[in-house]
């Protein structure tokens, strides 16, 4: 899959450091997202993945480092201004409202948009037809990969220029699993950058043009994602092999 050529970054994390309370989980990561890439962050279970997602999105503020979101300092905004900026997070659990029905869902990730989010629900619905057929049925009672395709569809709406999405695997049977990276990649061509954390490292790479590895909360290793798939290193100490 080849990269965008452009050379814009969407999204700088320069030096990150981070934590929860006095325990440091973060030791200075860097990455970046340029336009029109996926990036796939990979590592053992510790390593700082979702604390890393967090203090991008404003869910915990960084301790000392970088955040750069469109060129522009972000670390510590609250999320609800990152959304309006065209930065959305998809969680990996608790992300769809279960009481309220799919097309309520919808409705609240377009409630920025005024007369356009009519139009952004009808292409929701067209990338995801399963839920248009569902969408009077209450978020509750779909599937665990029903409901992520539901909080992506959601993020969506919002037209974001880079899409965050923690461990979206979570818990899918591998039919749904390889469903789910297919919609992901249909997202990427479209236009909007993508930013994974991802347990399934093999597919997580195979979908991805660049990834990073962390380990012990710290960057590990770097590269295109084939260079990591065909490293020895890699394949050893994060592919199972």
């Amino acid at each position: 899959m080849a990269a965008s050529t452009s050379s814009t970054n969407v999204l700088e994390v320069r030096d990150l450091v981070a934590g929860y309370g006095e325990v440091e989980v973060l030791h200075g990561v860097s990455l970046r997202v340029a336009a029109g890439e996926i990036v796939a962050v990979i590592g053992p279970n510790g390593a700082g993945k979702s604390t890393l997602m967090k203090a991008i999105v404003g869910l915990l503020r960084p301790r000392a480092g970088q955040v750069l979101f469109l060129g522009e300092e972000i670390s510590g905004l609250p999320p609800e201004q990152l959304v309006a900026r065209g930065l959305c997070y998809v969680p990996q659990a608790d992300n769809v409202f279960p009481s309220l029905t799919v097309q309520e869902n919808l409705e609240m990730g377009a409630y920025l948009l005024g007369r356009r989010g009519r139009e952004r629900l009808a292409l929701a619905f067209a990338l995801f037809p399963e839920l248009a057929q569902r969408r009077r049925e209450r978020a509750g009672r779909l599937s665990g990969g029903q409901r992520q395709m539901l909080a992506l569809a959601r993020a969506l709406v919002l037209q974001p220029r880079l899409l965050l999405l923690d461990e979206p695997s979570a818990g899918l049977a591998p039919r749904l699993v390889e469903l789910l990276f297919a919609k992901v990649k249909e997202i990427n061509a479209a236009g909007t950058a993508v930013l994974m954390v991802e347990q399934n490292a093999r597919q997580a790479l195979k979908l991805a043009h660049r990834g990073y590895v962390l380990a012990m909360g710290q960057n590990r290793l770097e590269g295109p994602a084939q260079e990591l798939l065909d490293s020895p290193e890699v394949a050893r100490c994060y592919l199972g092999e």
